[in-house]
């Protein structure tokens, strides 16, 4: 199995622990991480060429987990694209960050942690349920 993580890349680097924490329990699980942000570097004038190359990472990937402590654009069209391939979709943010209502809407778990330990038990939860969710459905 594979993940693909959406985060803000303007806060990519306030996000280190947490990021380090979701990729530490994705990898217990067995389950492929992939940071779009630590992947590629799009100038501005790109940004066709980078959301086209987003669709194409999306599809490859079998999850998507969209960390929205800090919430961003490009983080929604992600997850937009993500349902509209039928993507499993995990939102998750920190409990005093803003609320994202649209990436929340569509989700099908959520996680809201108050800390990295919180966050990685509540990920491990949810992925033993994603495991589950996905074996009922095969």
């Amino acid at each position: 199995m594979t993940a693909y993580i959406s985060i803000s890349y303007s806060k990519r680097k306030l996000l280190d622990k947490e990021l380090t924490a979701i990729i530490k329990t994705l990898n217990e699980f067995k389950i492929n991480p992939f940071v779009f942000v630590d992947n590629y570097k799009f100038a501005p004038a790109q940004e066709r060429e980078m959301m086209r190359q987003a669709m194409i990472d999306i599809d490859n990937y079998d999850i998507l987990i969209a960390e929205t402590s800090d919430k961003a654009i490009g983080i929604g069209i992600e997850v937009g694209y993500a349902k509209a391939k039928n993507k499993p979709v995990i939102y998750l943010r920190q409990k005093d960050a803003e609320h994202s209502t649209t990436v929340s809407g569509i989700r099908d778990f959520q996680i809201i942690y108050s800390g990295i330990n919180d966050l990685q038990i509540q990920l491990a939860d949810t992925l033993g349920k994603l495991s589950l969710h996905t074996k009922a459905i095969q």
